[in-house]
């Protein structure tokens, strides 16, 4: 461990598509441009598309905007029907402005559907799979139908994983099998750690060959993800009769039967699924995890289901977009390995004992435990700020450019009293609570709550723009919509 974050270095930010004949397309394209502005809402074409989902077909019919994540085409946002599904490079706001806050309203007042098929899924079974866990993960290992938020640290107590571990056992022999979802870009990353403990695991007679099987499931396992208020509806309207075979509770999906982060095997129609209750939106939601093969037979599904509720497919700009209405870290903005769980908020998924009340020998826990002593020298917290121009469409000439206005990207300077305190991790405009965000770093004096939220400014494009501090979630600050 070289003590800092290494990640725009890390091989294992490439797969194994990354081919010869991949890698000469995109050599040629970053010489093509080496005297080219670079824009940070810019997707580059070569040796695309190459690896995609079942139905990628069925979102490019829907006009979608793609990205590329960890090689996976992922859909962006979906332009309106008749427009070029193109956007505009910019380092103001681009035409997806006023579409993605269609699909913001679309998921906050009804329902929406993501594809999640790009979450890193790693699977864990075996007689020693959850001591390994329990080693690797500084939360606790949940029960069986249930998950839990799970950081994970090196040696020296820093952040090197941000996941949702899931338990579920099988119905006949009570076999336990672990899913760990996390940041579909690290997954490769992830991936070395994980066999890294492992051979560590056994080699310290913590197992045996066998002990703990690990695979990283990659594609193998396809996602999608509906949320919003009307989502239990939609969910109720295509789940059957569980038989006991499957381990699930039947059809019942109402709040007291299937509560939040619970997880469970389901017939989604004729589909074979497993459904967690839990969304990165911040609101009512469900995972749902399937064979890739029936990935488009489950698309298809739910969104006949959810026709009569004005389902809406959503992209990565609005879920982005409602994680700052929530104020929702991200891996490699918010969470890096040079922050430790007590400054980026994670600190309360930290279980420094098992719940017997025994001290837990996780990996940092040390390092946790004293941090947490110390109190930390920095927090993370979220801003909101003057967006600094004119909004999309509406120009002073009346034409429908994008417009001047512009949110925070990251690496900006976070200004308290006339100086530079800190800086901007990541930032986007919540469309649901109509504020340009940002989440940064500041000195921890600064972000107690006794601290005046007012004096902040934040340095965008070269002009500071003031931004109070926000010490509670934008929407739902009690977390109702979400656990209700």
């Amino acid at each position: 461990d070289p003590g800092f974050d290494v990640w725009g270095m890390d091989v294992a930010r490439f797969g194994d598509w990354t081919t010869p004949s991949y890698t000469r397309a995109k050599v040629m394209e970053n010489y093509s441009r080496r005297f080219s502005i670079s824009f940070p809402n810019e997707e580059l074409p070569a040796a695309r598309p190459l690896h995609t989902s079942p139905i990628h077909d069925r979102l490019d019919d829907a006009n979608a905007v793609w990205g590329s994540s960890y090689g996976l085409e992922t859909a962006l946002w979906f332009q309106q029907d008749g427009a070029e599904p193109i956007e505009d490079v910019t380092y103001h706001r681009s035409n997806a402005f006023d579409v993605v806050a269609e699909e913001v309203h679309a998921v906050r007042t009804g329902v929406g559907l993501i594809e999640t098929t790009g979450f890193a899924k790693h699977q864990f079974t075996g007689p020693g799979a959850r001591a390994l866990l329990d080693r690797v993960l500084a939360n606790r290992i949940p029960a069986p139908g249930r998950m839990a938020l799970a950081p994970m640290l090196n040696h020296d107590g820093k952040l090197i994983g941000d996941f949702t571990v899931a338990t579920l056992a099988d119905p006949f022999d009570g076999a336990e099998t672990f899913l760990v979802l996390g940041s579909g870009v690290a997954e490769g990353y992830h991936e070395r750690w994980f066999r890294e403990q492992i051979a560590s695991h056994l080699a310290d007679g913590g197992g045996c060959d066998g002990d703990v099987n690990y695979r990283p499931l990659g594609t193998e396992l396809a996602g999608l993800s509906i949320a919003g208020p009307k989502a239990r509806d939609v969910l109720a309207a295509v789940v059957g009769p569980t038989s006991p075979s499957s381990g699930g509770t039947g059809s019942d999906v109402s709040t007291d039967a299937f509560a939040f982060r619970d997880i469970q095997r389901m017939d989604l129609g004729m589909v074979p699924a497993i459904v967690g209750r839990i969304t990165f939106t911040g609101d009512l939601g469900y995972e749902c995890w399937v064979p890739t093969s029936l990935q488009q037979r489950l698309f298809d599904l739910l969104m006949e289901a959810g026709e009569p509720y004005g389902i809406r497919l959503f992209g990565l700009r609005a879920l982005d977009s409602m994680r700052f209405d929530k104020g929702f870290g991200g891996w490699a903005s918010e969470f890096r390995p040079i922050y430790t769980p007590a400054e980026s908020g994670l600190d309360t998924f930290v279980a420094l004992t098992s719940s017997d009340g025994s001290a837990r020998n996780f990996i940092g826990r040390d390092a946790a435990a004293a941090a947490r002593a110390a109190g930390p020298e920095r927090r993370l917290c979220t801003f909101t700020l003057d967006d600094g121009g004119t909004p999309t469409g509406n120009s002073d000439d009346g034409t429908t450019e994008s417009g001047t206005a512009s949110d925070v990207l990251g690496d900006e300077p976070i200004w308290h009293g006339g100086e530079v305190v800190g800086w901007a991790t990541s930032g986007g405009y919540a469309h649901w609570s109509q504020a340009s965000c940002a989440m940064g770093y500041v000195p921890a004096a600064a972000a107690d709550p006794a601290t005046p939220p007012d004096a902040f400014e934040i340095e965008v494009l070269g002009v500071r723009r003031p931004a109070p501090r926000r010490d509670e979630p934008l929407f739902d600050p009690t977390g109702i919509r979400m656990r209700g």
